[in-house]
């Protein structure tokens, strides 16, 4: 029976778990035990149902399951892209023309944030980095500048879409707004956004883009598999036409991985082992966690005191939603702000302001964003380091600029 585990003590072990699932997400870990993220999310799930805060039929319909679907399908359509060389490709190409700085720390930042805008940027930061720290390294250029360009790039750039990043994903999912018309709406906040981290970058490293010493030796690079580049890409190109048509993204996203996968000479295998599972687990944890909380502790009391304080406006939903998205990350914050934001008077232009705030608070600090932490993590693991305060530096002035920027836009349209 509900709640016969804690009672009258229902709420308060919610509210516990929900605290301590999601300062784990927040923090990566918790103290005495080894658990990533998806492992906290998935733990503070069951617990959820273990404690009578929701039967399991309830917590399996709290998966909003167009979300895990969509970010399955994309994740599997890059993975494509990945094993055919289509990144290194892109980017030799591209690259391989800036030869001076300022071409080198602009074509950094249109690559990512254009990629990002049709890609998840998670992705897109797996597999830029290595090559983006190759062009510098062959360059003789210090990598700092780039590598922040292209984490902050791909943050700005992945506003644009309900594909450019997984809380995207979930505010299309939740909100309803169709592809077209959240690009419609978005698109603007990314082209403009991504020429203040070019220029943010380029006056505030002004003494830094001395050349190294000497030049690195060149990563070995998988050989292109042009069929395999050419049919994902026209996959990709039709995805986008079908969800600008009105196709649901998660449909087109699914019938483009399994296309895919038809192609002969393709394993399956290999293209699911692309997929971020963790990620989709911890999506599925979160979803179960943050309902629980809702039935048995934000009532409709909770929402109308929350509705006093006027959370639809910018001056008020644009600082909540960026503060709360560095303390618990993006995916988090939204889905918390969930059951206020649909009992406003205009949930549409609050889903977006939203995506917009949740997505460019991201660049504020280096564990602002899971591309952030990618970037940093892969050049890491190449002997670059970026510190807190390097980042910072940048992450500031790039994150109060754009967000500026993009709520006088949904604002004036709205």
């Amino acid at each position: 029976m509900h709640g016969d585990l804690f009672g009258s003590w229902q709420p308060a072990a919610t509210v516990v778990i929900f605290a301590l699932t999601y300062a784990g997400v927040a923090l990566g870990r918790l103290p005495f035990f080894r658990l990533d993220r998806a492992g906290i999310a998935f733990v503070g799930a069951v617990l959820m149902v273990a404690s009578g805060a929701l039967t399991l039929r309830q917590a399996v319909a709290a998966i909003d399951f167009d979300t895990i679907a969509l970010l399955l399908g994309m994740m599997i359509l890059a993975a494509a892209l990945r094993r055919a060389g289509f990144f290194e490709r892109i980017t030799g190409a591209v690259l391989s023309r800036a030869s001076g700085t300022d071409a080198l720390l602009a074509l950094t930042v249109a690559m990512a944030g254009l990629l990002s805008a049709v890609l998840v940027n998670d992705t897109v930061c797996v597999v830029l980095t290595p090559l983006v720290l190759e062009a510098c390294r062959a360059g003789r250029k210090q990598p700092l500048p780039y590598l922040v360009a292209l984490a902050t790039a791909s943050n700005v750039g992945s506003v644009a879409t309900i594909t450019g990043n997984p809380q995207n994903m979930i505010i299309g999912s939740l909100s309803g707004i169709g592809y077209a018309a959240f690009a419609g709406a978005l698109v603007p906040v990314a082209l403009l956004g991504l020429p203040i981290v070019f220029l943010v970058i380029r006056l505030l490293h002004r003494a830094g883009f001395e050349a190294l010493t000497a030049p690195a030796a060149s990563a070995a690079r998988r050989r292109p598999h042009g069929g395999l580049i050419g049919k994902s890409v026209v996959l990709l190109v039709l995805f986008v036409i079908a969800c600008l048509g009105g196709m649901r993204p998660a449909e087109a996203a699914l019938v483009a991985a399994a296309l895919i996968m038809l192609t002969p000479g393709v394993k399956s295998q290999r293209l699911l082992a692309g997929v971020d599972w963790s990620l989709l687990l911890m999506f599925a944890g979160l979803f179960v966690v943050v309902a629980a909380l809702q039935r048995e502790v934000i009532g409709a009391a909770v929402i109308g005191r929350v509705a006093a304080l006027h959370p639809g406006r910018p001056a008020v939903l644009v600082p909540l939603t960026a503060i709360l998205s560095n303390l618990v990350s993006n995916v988090p914050a939204v889905l918390v702000l969930r059951p206020f934001i649909a009992h406003l008077a205009d949930p549409r232009q609050a889903w977006l302001i939203v995506a917009m705030a949740s997505t460019l608070a991201g660049n504020l600090t280096l564990p602002g964003s899971v591309a952030n932490l990618i970037v940093a993590e892969r050049a890491r693991a190449a002997g670059v380091r970026i510190g807190f305060g390097d980042y910072l530096k940048f992450g500031l002035p790039i994150t109060v600029l754009t967000i500026a920027l993009g709520t006088a836009w949904l604002v004036g349209i709205g």
